[in-house]
């Protein structure tokens, strides 16, 4: 059986010996979905994998009736997308705990547990975490819980389609315009039927590629693992399959078996067939940047700590008083212009003309008459510039306006100085690049919002017949795949170590924004009524 995929001819002759190391979807036939049914929209299209949007996961209505068939269907393990939940519609008495009907049961890990396989479980009761096991023999009637994260296709594809079952996702962020090319009708909003075409990977004796074969090809197999010697296969690993290795077993050298494709540093130490060794693994701080503007899409970057350009501030855009509260700092004044006018309904508060000038003072209580009864309320205390003079007054801080610094500043930061010297989000402009990469792609953007300090996962690495300089790359991030070399690592001290800064798609910064720094969004605005 000969057949081509992604450009590979690969030919199956008979008495080839295969091992499979995985199953993958390939690609997704999806439905309109209306009230839990296929619509009337005539066509099933195809999606690939990366196609543009943000959907939300329908729980499944269908229960499950054991733990071992949740085992079977979801992957359940350590990774930030591996812990699906679920509830029983009847208490369940275990020997030292009751876990109540409709409770949310969090599936965090399988393993061994006095000599029989159990799935470790979790509930939250009163802001409290109780952990407890469940055989995987353990019968009942188990419903998905509503998952109120969003994902994208190929989060959805990789660890939301439970096996023989295919899934129910709503459209949350279209993230792209529409044009002519994309399969869904214009404007759409509802729900697709997601129905899984899988891939096997395989590995062949004398490949040192992985093969993908379609699982409708039309050709027998037998099962031959109890009576073959499987360590004779080559053992392709991920970039997080490596990163999970202990510490002490790097640095490694290892051959990429897939990998990008790209001829920018460092992506072409990456090419398929290159050998690399891979010294190190750690966190690395990036700061998560946006480009200012007001039309989308924007672009968005990761910027290492060791960004050697320099940056002048630009103003900030303030859309109330509450806001202005958080920016100030006992740095510097915070001196503001207002944009948009606001009529007090108070007359102990101040009522704002476009054009007004203010020095942000600080945050303070003030009485003031409300439905003919005194109430005290939080204000800011701000500075009116007048022309000659300057007068105090109090702003509320529900005031929706719209306010723009004005900066002073005249003075060129290093981007560690800013993460140092002020709070973030910060508007800035590359005043003078980094001279020491060929092309600093933040240079051509007219302004940037640095949003915030991120922390993420990095292997440091170089090209094994050529150390000269090591690169750091991210490990969620790259789809590479690789597998190690018993061969002694030349240097084990790694060359110079470079960084460049990362440019990633709409779908990855939510991906950073939502999983690598949760604890830092700012706290819930005042209510608008005192």
């Amino acid at each position: 059986s000969i057949y081509e995929m992604f450009g590979n001819e690969c030919c199956l002759s008979t008495g080839e010996v295969i091992k499979v190391i995985g199953f993958k979807i390939n690609k997704l036939i999806a439905s309109i979905c209306e009230n839990n049914e296929v619509s009337q929209f005539p066509a099933k299209v195809e999606l690939p994998l990366n196609f543009p949007g943000l959907y939300k996961v329908v729980a499944d209505k269908t229960p499950y009736v054991s733990i071992q068939e949740i085992t079977r269907k979801f992957s359940i393990g350590p990774t930030r997308f591996g812990h699906p939940c679920f509830y029983s519609p009847e208490d369940i008495k275990l020997a030292n705990f009751t876990i109540k009907h409709g409770e949310q049961i969090t599936f965090n890990s399988v393993e061994e547990v006095n000599g029989m396989m159990a799935v470790n479980c979790g509930v939250v009761r009163n802001n409290q975490s109780h952990s407890f096991t469940f055989p995987l023999s353990q019968e009942g009637k188990f419903y998905e819980c509503e998952d109120d994260q969003i994902y994208t296709l190929k989060e959805i594809a990789e660890w939301k389609i439970p096996k023989c079952r295919n899934r129910i996702v709503k459209l949350s962020n279209t993230l792209h315009t529409w044009d002519s090319s994309n399969p869904l009708p214009e404007n759409f909003d509802g729900c697709l039927i997601l129905t899984p075409v899988y891939e096997v990977q395989a590995v062949m004796k004398f490949r040192k590629d992985i093969v993908h074969i379609l699982s409708d090809l039309d050709v027998e197999v037998k099962d031959i693992t109890d009576c073959y010697d499987i360590n004779s296969f080559l053992q392709p690993l991920s970039l997080e399959d490596v990163f999970e290795r202990t510490s002490k077993e790097f640095p490694m050298v290892a051959e990429i078996m897939e990998g990008p494709s790209g001829s920018q540093k460092p992506y072409n130490l990456l090419n398929t067939g290159k050998e690399i060794v891979i010294y190190k693994k750690y966190q690395a701080t990036r700061v998560l940047a946006s480009e200012i503007r007001s039309d989308s899409p924007k672009r968005h970057f990761l910027i290492p700590m060791s960004y050697k350009g320099k940056f002048k501030r630009r103003p900030r855009e303030f859309p109330t008083a509450y806001d202005l509260e958080i920016a100030r700092s006992e740095k510097e004044q915070l001196h503001v212009v207002a944009t948009k006018a606001f009529d007090s309904p108070h007359k102990e508060l101040f009522s704002v003309s476009v054009g007004d000038q203010f020095l942000v003072q600080q945050c303070q209580t003030s009485e003031v008459l409300y439905e003919g009864r005194k109430k005290l309320i939080d204000v800011l205390a701000c500075e009116q510039i007048l022309s000659d003079t300057y007068k105090k007054v109090l702003l509320p801080m529900y005031m929706e306006g719209g306010f723009v610094e004005v900066i002073h500043d005249k003075k060129q930061y290093q981007l560690s100085e800013i993460c140092k010297e002020f709070h973030l989000p910060f508007n800035v402009k590359v005043s003078v690049r980094d001279l020491s990469v060929e092309e600093d792609v933040l240079a051509a953007v007219p302004g940037l919002q640095f949003e915030e300090e991120i922390t993420d996962s990095y292997l440091l690495i170089s090209s094994a017949s050529s150390p000269v300089e090591s690169w750091e790359i991210p490990v969620y991030r790259l789809n590479i795949s690789v597998h190690l070399l018993s061969k002694d690592v030349q240097t084990i001290v790694p060359p110079v170590t470079k960084t460049t800064v990362e440019e990633i798609s709409e779908e990855q910064y939510y991906m950073v924004r939502r999983y690598e720094n949760q604890t830092l969004h700012p706290p819930p605005r005042p209510p608008k009524k005192p």
